[in-house]
């Protein structure tokens, strides 16, 4: 490869004649660059678009071109913005030429490089089948194109031979001028002699000027190009770091990809014409091609699929059929008043506006969606005003009967495609996609493609990791950057961030180089929602692109789309709904007659619910300060769901108390002119929705919904051109229709002030039916909303926390897991809820669909070696049934009259019995079954091999068994005997706090799950805690001030209570805490205060956590580490709560695999074994282990032993030869027993077992 991809370096310079004009005197030479790379050449052009069009218009460039690797992805914004600043664009594409066939895709050669330009319109056409091409059909590593598409779309395309990796430079540079000069006659003859020319390119490479030499030799046109890259000489740096993050390599990397030349960036004629002035034809023949170049993208047009019509229809009158057919039965009969006259107007207009297809379209696939038994939502945006949509289906929510406008969504007097997003259940809305791409052809339908960028935070973390800093250091700058603002404005809002920036070279470095690159599109993914359809194939109008997945996308985004004419709609999945319709299943099996469409909307009893503030689960008003605000709003009608979900977001959130009030005492509102109230009372004097705007403008102005509507907008996008065409104009009537002067500038005043945060009716109301209706379900069927709710945040182990509490707090019992009563999800079962068993971790859904086929086939499972002989073990190995056992899941199992397993047996004995089972399995498969010769009993008999005898592991372990494989406590929490106070504290649950305000004092309750403490740059003390609470864990930062107060009661596994003010950035909240004190229950602690005050600079004790199926974590990665290798400081007394011994008497860390364990304090296997385990138990348990793999056999069995011997004493394992002593969980923790030493003895030998 050469410049575009590969590394380069410095050259020889041409002559720097002056230019001679064509009327012989002496002027300024002329260039257009014909092969540049923008952003959108992703993570290897640095050219932004918008200031290289200023900078083409500063160096007088009449003319430009783009040429971004192997896509179109930026034409529209290239071409958008080089003709507002007065230069042509020439749209084009560095192509990739397979060396053979695109149909081949092996070996490892490499594509070359082909620089292709549009001439015209038929041009770019073909540019864009070949771009899709590249992608569709010879995809390997790189977007290739063969000859062969070359030649078939040759029409309208000039070409360039191309940079170092292209086919005549690879050639010649390979030592084979007669292929170079072949392949030049190649491409000769497919574009014709007058549309090829040989690239010269001087970027300082030795190389190139052999080549140069070369094509000039060749007697044939030649153009002088630059590669530009980037926009100036500075700027090489910013694109040397965008390849390191695009190849995940660090600057510093010696084998890494380098460009090698800092000549990339866009010269000016002058620069061009030094190096090419001096060759005939070099630059002259980029002005000559720039000439030729002439490319007019056909914008403003509508480009509309068609719809199959029935025999005898056009569109129209098709669309006016369904809609009079339909509009008696949508309102059980008879329409109401007005309601024709609306339809007809509505008709009208969409069909004048040539809209009647559209509607037809959403129509069909609406129709589909509910005819398979899809849920589909209420409606979303602006579509929900249209009498049409509601009448056919495809919007739920009675545009009459809410004041809803059509004008908000299709104005006759503002030509804008309709835009209709539709919500399907999150599970089924693929089947709606696959029904459109059936129906209308694979070719005709794509999901749209969006960018991802790199915000100010991913820009810090992709240039930190580029720059080679450590991730420590990045992370903290990236986390000084408040969410959503650029790093500009958080260098000017945050102090310390400034601080660093202007003290730290490197950070400054960091900030700079990451402000380079900050808002570039990084790489490309599928838009949520959207979907493009077009009457003939998509490649006739937009390029596309395959996913890493194989999927096609169009290589335009969704506005790009809307500006070239596709019609666009969003096909959008929303859980909600799949929630509700799994909740209306779970109702029917007890009331089948149950239909969710038809449930009062006036239900007193949900009202008063969400009067409460009871709104964990519910759509759309679920936050914690929302239910704030319902408390204080006590809503009784539909309507105040509808203002809720439009006041209670950042801009009008200072208009509520202002709603409340009215709401409270409506004689007491004051309007500023009569006439406001029929349009303001639904909201108390309050503007709180668009329409109202439109409204006023209509009914006080007397203009037209169209006319108002363009006020509506005016206003809301704050162009100061329309905003004084149109206030005069309102203004103007207003006066006009008698209204004082004063009168209408304070209305418009007060119109202008609600910009700011108006919203629009026509899509809070569909939102709010969508919201009671969940609230109506948690009311009157908790256990079925619950059940469903839980299944939708299955993975979500905070958000599950959260509504199991719910659900005690409801009454509703949630059953632990069960082998014989489980299912895949959480199903209701009476008044309580079964835990479904794909919400346990290492459970895949095939292992649970294993289970549950065995158990209806063959009944009940009785044991665990019952289930492993009857279930198919090829989807459940042994760290789901670890899991299992772990999960509770075999605690209700036993035979008929028997007693079940307890988990401390299940786990020792697991590794036979799946031995075992595997056999059997085995030789049933072979068509061996008998059982004597495998040594075990049959399935589920009572001739079973007795389990080890051994007792149940301490509830505290059970509990953390349970954390440990489902992210929370089922069967019961180290919190629960404390529910009285935290409810009397008014504490929030830790999963509820992401919903809260940035800023909002809260009080938390929880035990304490870590703890850090450091020491400030002024030598102050302060702490760092996990808190956790039933649902999650929250971080709590506790300040020098605080933690002085409070230093006595911080300890692991302490239950306290915190107030403090919240952090609430992006996905990151943080508790700032006030107040620290111990969690007391009945005003009474139980746990006896500590009787001394802890070490504030004490690390704390914490084992390394344990991912599932691993005993152990590594040293080197886990700060919060307790081992401490040979020579390492003694552990602070304190940190293991005890009165700090004196120095003498301290033990030293763990003994070197070199050297024998300290004599006084160690005792051999043997001598242990002889020991009783009276007395204080020894501190640590030292096991060297002869293996690298902590899941080998051999530390499968120590494991198992470790499980059998629960206590208090600390296990420090080394694997040798050349392992770190690392430290188990707590959950590993021993009694030390003479049975415990012996049997570890057995495993790794008598001198590899030291007890300490």
């Amino acid at each position: 490869m050469g410049a575009c991809d590969e590394s380069i370096s410095v050259g020889e310079r041409g002559g720097s004649q002056p230019h001679e004009r064509g009327d012989g005197e002496m002027g300024r030479p002329e260039f257009v660059h014909l092969h540049l790379h923008t952003e959108y050449s992703l993570l290897d052009g640095a050219n932004r678009i918008e200031p290289l069009a200023r900078r083409a218009a500063e160096l007088g460039m009449r003319a430009m071109a783009m040429t971004d690797h192997g896509v179109l992805f930026g034409v529209l914004p290239f071409y958008k913005a080089m003709r507002n600043h007065g230069v042509k664009p020439i749209i084009g594409c560095e192509l990739y030429v397979a060396p053979g066939s695109r149909h081949v895709k092996s070996g490892g050669e490499k594509p070359y490089h082909l620089t292709v330009l549009a001439e015209n319109y038929t041009g770019y056409k073909n540019l864009v089948k070949l771009v899709s091409a590249g992608y569709t059909e010879g995809f390997y590593y790189k977007p290739r194109v063969d000859l062969e598409l070359l030649n078939t779309y040759r029409e309208g395309l000039i070409v360039l031979s191309g940079c170092l990796a292209g086919e005549v430079a690879q050639k010649f540079l390979a030592g084979q001028p007669e292929e170079a000069r072949r392949a030049i006659g190649r491409y000769r003859e497919i574009f014709g002699p007058d549309h090829y020319f040989l690239e010269l390119q001087d970027l300082g490479l030795p190389e190139q000027q052999g080549l140069n030499r070369f094509l000039l030799e060749q007697g044939l046109p030649v153009v002088a190009t630059n590669d530009a890259h980037y926009l100036r000489p500075q700027d090489a740096r910013t694109q040397d770091v965008l390849i390191c993050i695009g190849t995940n390599k660090t600057i510093d990397d010696p084998n890494r990809m380098r460009m090698g030349t800092s000549e990339l960036y866009v010269k000016s004629a002058e620069e061009m014409y030094w190096r090419f002035g001096h060759v005939p034809g070099a630059l002259e023949n980029s002005l000559a091609i720039a000439e030729r170049c002439n490319v007019e993208l056909p914008l403003g047009q509508i480009h509309l699929p068609h719809y199959a019509l029935p025999p005898g229809y056009d569109a129209p009158g098709y669309l006016r059929k369904l809609c009079y057919e339909r509009i008696g039965p949508r309102y059980g009969g008879r329409p109401p008043e007005g309601a024709m006259e609306r339809l007809e107007h509505e008709l009208n207009v969409i069909i004048s506006m040539g809209f009647a297809g559209y509607f037809l379209i959403v129509w069909d696939f609406v129709e589909f969606a509910r005819s398979r038994g899809i849920p589909v939502g209420p409606g979303r945006g602006s579509g929900a005003s249209s009498l049409v949509a509601y009448v056919l289906g495809i919007t739920d929510v009675d545009p009459l009967r809410y004041g809803l406008l059509f004008e908000r969504f299709l104005n006759p007097e503002r030509v804008d495609m309709p835009d209709f997003d539709i919500d399907f259940c999150y599970e089924r809305r693929g089947e709606v996609i696959e029904y459109v791409h059936n129906k209308y052809g694979a070719e005709c339908v794509a999901q749209v493609i969006t960018f991802n960028t790199m915000a100010a935070r991913a820009a810090v973390r992709d240039v930190g990791r580029a720059l080679g800093m450590s991730y420590g250091e990045v992370d903290r700058v990236a986390k000084l950057l408040p969410w959503g603002q650029s790093l500009d404005a958080a260098l000017e809002k945050t102090e310390e961030l400034r601080t660093l920036y202007e003290e730290r070279e490197e950070i400054r470095t960091l900030i700079d180089t990451a402000r380079a690159v900050e808002g570039m599109p990084r790489n490309p993914s599928v838009h949520a929602a959207g979907v493009v359809i077009t009457a003939d194939p998509l490649v006739e109008h937009v390029p596309l692109y395959k996913m890493g997945d194989d999927s096609i996308v169009t290589q335009f985004d969704m506005d790009q789309l809307k500006e070239i004419g596709l019609l666009k709609m969003d096909f959008l999945g929303l859980r909600t709904l799949t929630v509700i319709d799994h909740a209306v299943k779970f109702v029917r099996q007890y009331q089948p007659d149950f239909d969710i469409e038809r449930i009062p909307m006036d239900d007193p009893e949900t009202y008063a619910m969400i009067a409460r503030g009871e709104t964990l689960g519910l759509f759309q008003i679920e936050a914690g300060w929302v239910a704030d605000v319902l408390r204080q709003m006590k809503p009784t009608r539909f309507e105040d769901i509808i203002a809720t979900i439009s006041l209670c977001r950042p801009g009008p959130m200072e208009h509520i108390p202002d709603y409340i009030a009215g709401k409270q005492n409506p004689a007491g509102v004051k309007y500023l002119h009569p006439d406001l109230e029929p349009i303001l009372s639904e909201t108390y004097g309050v503007m709180v929705y668009q329409e109202q705007i439109i409204q006023i403008a209509h009914l006080l102005a007397g203009l037209s919904l169209g006319q108002a509507d363009l006020l509506r907008r005016a206003i809301a996008k704050k162009k100061r051109e329309d905003m004084e065409k149109y206030g005069r104009l309102f203004m103007e009537a207003l006066e006009q229709r008698g209204y004082s002067h004063e009168v209408a500038t304070a209305l418009y005043d007060q119109m202008i002030r609600f910009a700011n945060y108006g919203f629009n009716k026509c899509h809070a109301t569909p939102y709010a039916k969508v919201a009671y209706q969940t609230a109506y379900l948690k009311r009157h069927h908790p256990v079925a909303f619950m059940a469903a709710l839980m299944n939708s945040v299955m993975g979500q182990e905070a958000k599950l926390a959260l509504y199991i509490e719910e659900c005690r707090r409801l009454g509703i019992q949630v059953l632990p897991p069960d082998v014989n009563t489980s299912f895949a999800r959480f199903v209701p079962d009476g008044r309580t809820i079964r835990f479904g068993l794909g919400a346990v971790k290492n459970i895949g859904w095939n292992a649970v669909d294993a289970i549950v086929a065995a158990r209806e086939e063959g009944g009940p499972f009785t044991s665990l070696r019952d289930l492993c002989e009857r279930v198919d073990l090829r989807p459940l190995n042994r760290r789901a049934l670890e899991s299992l056992i772990m999960a509770g899941a075999f605690d209700r199992v036993a035979p008929p009259g028997g007693r079940p397993a307890r988990r401390s047996q299940m786990l020792e004995a697991l590794d036979k019995i799946l031995d075992d089972a595997q056999k059997l399995q085995r030789h049933r498969q072979a068509g061996q079954i008998s059982l004597f010769d495998l040594g075990v009993a049959g399935p589920g008999t009572a001739g079973e091999e007795p389990l080890p005898d051994i007792p149940e592991f301490p509830p505290q372990r059970l509990l953390a068994m349970e954390k440990e494989v489902l992210g929370f406590y089922v069967s019961g929490h180290p919190l629960r005997q404390y529910q009285a106070a935290l409810a009397a504290h008014g504490c929030l649950p830790v999963a509820a706090l992401p919903e809260q305000r940035d800023g909002a004092r809260v009080a938390v309750g929880g035990m304490v799950a870590g703890l850090k403490q450091v020491t400030t740059r002024s030598g102050a003390n302060m702490a760092f805690l996990t808190l956790e609470d039933q649902t999650g864990q929250v971080e709590v930062v506790v300040f020098p001030r605080v933690l002085q107060a409070c230093a006595r009661v911080l300890r692991e596994e302490q239950p306290l209570l915190v107030r403090g003010r919240l952090q609430v950035q992006e996905d990151e909240v943080k508790l700032l805490a006030d107040e620290v004190s111990l969690l007391r229950d009945d005003e009474k602690p139980r746990r006896p205060e500590p009787p001394e005050r802890i070490e504030v600079g004490a690390a704390q004790p914490r084992g390394l956590e344990p991912g599932p199926g691993r005993m152990s974590g590594d040293m080197g990665s886990d700060p919060h580490a307790t081992v401490r290798g040979p020579g390492a400081a003694p552990e602070p007394a304190a940190a293991r709560g005890k009165q700090a011994a004196p120095a003498s008497a301290r033990q030293p860390g763990p003994p070197p695999a070199s050297e024998p364990a300290p004599g006084p304090a160690r005792a051999t296997a043997a001598e242990a074994a002889r020991e009783t385990p009276l007395g204080p138990q020894p501190q640590f348990v030292y096991l060297r282990v002869p293996a690298r793999d902590e899941n080998s056999p051999m530390m499968r069995r120590v494991e198992q032993v470790l499980r059998a011997h629960p206590g208090p004493t600390r296990v420090r394992i080394k694997m040798e030869p050349e392992g770190k002593w690392i430290e188990v969980h707590e959950h590993l923790r021993v009694t030390v027993t003479p049975s415990l030493v012996n049997a570890l003895a057995r495993i790794v030998g008598e001198q590899s077992v030291v007890v300490r």
